[in-house]
């Protein structure tokens, strides 16, 4: 395998009002699915946020520091062992994603950071940052930056449109579950 995992498990889920990583899907929380997933594409895999799955896992400074804060504790995690490529990164609440298109985001023949872009938007929470992209991280963040964007102002970007992910997923494979409306529609069951 070519490329590590990051699930990004830290968000406040204010709308939400649960953990969304313990949200149900079919049975299984939404964290261990997306470790799961993850893990068929992926090695290593480590959780940027709490530690609410079996993975081995590390937090953002501070935390709650948002989703650069995050990609870059883990991409830290990653080079003190050893790693030095790619990393795909998951944001836990993106519950119709599926392992086609992980593999496909791992195996893009692009040399570094490939984003989705679905009707406009980039999905930084559903892509493959490169070597460079996670190096470029911490200087970001000591000049005050808190946005994946600014990331993908900094190195290079491959933005992959439908053309080439449509032929592994839909666009609702990107909806992420932030209000109980996004968890009816995705079919999630709430824990307990």
């Amino acid at each position: 395998m070519g490329c590590a995992g990051l699930l990004l498990t830290g968000g406040s889920s204010r709308r939400l009002g649960t953990d969304k990583a313990t949200l149900l899907v079919r049975g299984e929380r939404l964290v261990d699915r997306s470790a799961r997933l993850l893990g068929d594409v992926c090695d290593p895999v480590i959780e940027v946020g709490p530690g609410y799955g079996d993975l081995p896992s590390v937090r953002e400074t501070p935390p709650g520091g948002g989703p650069l804060a995050a990609l870059g504790a883990g991409g830290s995690a990653l080079a003190r062992r050893g790693y030095e490529g790619a990393a795909l990164a998951l944001a836990v609440d993106l519950a119709g994603i599926d392992g086609t298109i992980l593999a496909w985001l791992a195996e893009h023949p692009a040399p570094s950071t490939v984003v989705p872009i679905v009707d406009g938007i980039p999905q930084t929470l559903c892509a493959r940052y490169g070597s460079d992209a996670l190096a470029a991280i911490p200087d970001l963040l000591a000049a005050g930056e808190r946005s994946l964007r600014a990331l993908l102002g900094a190195v290079p970007v491959h933005e992959a449109h439908i053309d080439e992910w449509g032929r592994v997923a839909s666009a609702r494979s990107f909806a992420d579950v932030d209000t109980p409306e996004d968890a009816a529609r995705a079919g999630i069951e709430w824990p307990g």
